[in-house]
């Protein structure tokens, strides 16, 4: 000990410690401190710690004055850290040459299998030793982003760091807040989620999470999507699939801007983002050409009204590979569905769950000619004015050969389909919708027809047999396309006003007259 301490030539005199030539079992390449970390090493465990500290003690006695016992003490604490930190370093060699003799996979198949994991779980990984953490940090392990959390853990530094390690392998971001294990995107349940009323996180408060706290606030805000366009856009290239849910803090500006740098995207889903569908569908219209798979879900259920038909159309379109369309709990009339549907030539999936105005008169039609009749899933689940007759029709056109690809369909309404002469009518045990017949024509459809056990049933069978017999027509295309691809709205398209969109009549009683739609603008006049 006094060695260690005092490296003097007399304190080597006195405390000699064993060479190699005096203990043979030693290397010969030992030197001279090896000799001495050894001696010291070898101190026997059954030593009271107390002769340690006597030890010491003298030690410090010994020193001329109080400035040496001072350097004394500062010599130990540097030593014995020195010490610690050597000790802990060839655990870990020892540690990570153990995993390498054991793991069976080589380097480029464990990277291979980290960057099929969660980013959460790969994580977890790299802190187990240092071999997984240096397979960890190859740039593949990052090309598909998961950050989704029940609660708030990430931040935007989490974001920049791991967007930055991607590095040219960045393909997918998914960020946000999910309900939990039991949803999944893309089902029926509702994926918008409020951090304020979850029950796990009852002891969340805003207010504890302000930006003053930089790195060590856990809440995603607007800005967490600005690596995406910084460095001239170089990370936001090469995206194909950008999933966001739950960000409260996220705005339009901030979103766009974020869109605008995506040229490349293939897969956008949106949900519980403050930002407009208008704006939303202008900004993909513009940047994102080459997207195949859009999926909204309004944070304000059949409050968002912003859509307007001039956007459709520039979306058909800008975007015509889009094979799977889902606008969730908006505000939208059918004229405005039908442009989409007819429209997108590609489409197979379309999902318009919760939507307020739908009442069913944009599936007219649908499966004849170019547009709609590729679809394989169909989802109107909740949609609040869904006519009952609207159904019917439609389940009659698949009876007849319509919607030959068609193997999902969904119809459920927790409140009833709504009557043809008043949707506060409902009816809940419809006869006039032939779910048996298409069933027994066509065994390979899924049909989902849930409505609740008990209502008020209106008979509406005189009222579907006038109209079959009326037997109205609908133009069996909504559009016609130019030679220069550009989508044209016709004339007796046109027809399509927010009054057969349902969701109007309360501007009816209001005392508003509701006109065709002109340009952007439907016109509303005080009676």
């Amino acid at each position: 000990m006094d060695t260690l301490l005092h490296p003097s030539t007399s304190s080597m005199a006195k405390r000699p410690c064993p060479s190699s030539a005096e203990n043979p079992m030693l290397p010969s390449s030992f030197s001279q401190m090896d000799n001495l970390l050894l001696s010291f090493l070898s101190l026997s465990d059954s030593s009271p710690p107390v002769s340690l500290d006597l030890s010491f003690d003298r030690l410090l006695e010994s020193a001329p004055s109080d400035a040496d016992q001072s350097l004394l003490i500062d010599r130990a604490h540097n030593l014995g850290s020195l010490l610690l930190r050597a000790a802990n370093r060839s655990a870990r060699k020892r540690a990570s040459l153990h995993n390498s003799i054991a793991w069976a996979l080589p380097p480029d198949l464990t990277i291979k299998v980290f960057s099929m994991l969660d980013s959460q779980s790969l994580c977890y990984a790299a802190a187990t030793c240092s071999m997984f953490n240096k397979c960890a940090m190859d740039p593949l392990c990052y090309a598909n982003i998961d950050l989704t959390t029940v609660v708030p853990k990430v931040n935007n530094a989490v974001v920049s760091t791991m967007i930055q390690r991607a590095g040219k392998s960045f393909r997918s971001l998914k960020l946000g807040i999910v309900p939990g294990p039991t949803s999944s995107p893309g089902s029926c349940q509702p994926l918008v989620y409020s951090i304020r009323n979850s029950v796990d996180v009852s002891s969340f408060s805003w207010n504890d999470k302000k930006t003053r706290q930089g790195k060590e606030s856990s809440v995603l805000t607007r800005s967490c999507l600005y690596p995406l366009s910084g460095d001239n856009g170089a990370a936001g290239t090469l995206l194909r699939r950008l999933h966001l849910y739950n960000i409260e803090r996220m705005d339009n500006a901030s979103f766009c801007v974020a869109l605008a740098a995506c040229p490349s995207l293939l897969d956008l889903e949106i949900v519980g983002l403050h930002v407009e569908l208008r704006q939303t569908l202008i900004s993909v219209s513009s940047n994102c050409h080459l997207i195949e798979r859009l999926f909204f879900e309004s944070s304000k259920t059949g409050r968002d009204d912003s859509l307007k038909s001039p956007t459709c159309v520039d979306l058909v379109n800008n975007c015509p590979n889009i094979s799977s369309l889902s606008l969730r709990g908006f505000k939208l009339q059918d004229y405005k569905v039908r442009i989409l549907v007819k429209g997108f030539r590609k489409l197979k999936y379309a999902d318009f769950s919760t939507s307020y105005s739908i009442s069913g008169t944009f599936l007219r039609n649908l499966g004849s000619g170019f547009g709609g009749n590729l679809l394989e899933v169909l989802i109107l689940r909740d949609c609040m004015h869904l006519k009952e007759v609207e159904v019917a029709r439609f389940l009659t056109a698949v009876l007849a050969g319509d919607f030959k690809f068609l193997r999902y369909l969904d119809i459920s309404n927790r409140e009833g389909l709504a009557s043809e002469g008043d949707w506060y009518q409902r009816s809940y045990n419809s006869s006039i919708i032939p779910l048996k017949q298409v069933l027994e024509v066509r065994p390979n459809i899924c049909l989902l027809a849930e409505f609740p056990s008990e209502g008020c049933y209106i008979d509406i069978d005189h009222m579907f047999d006038s109209d079959v017999n009326s037997e109205i027509s609908l133009p069996s295309q909504l559009s016609s396309h130019t030679s220069d691809g550009s989508l044209l709205m016709s004339s007796s398209e046109s027809s399509y006003n927010s009054d057969q969109g349902s969701g109007n009549e309360e501007y009816q009683v209001s005392g508003f007259v509701i006109y065709e739609e002109s340009s952007d603008e439907v016109d509303f006049l005080v009676v």
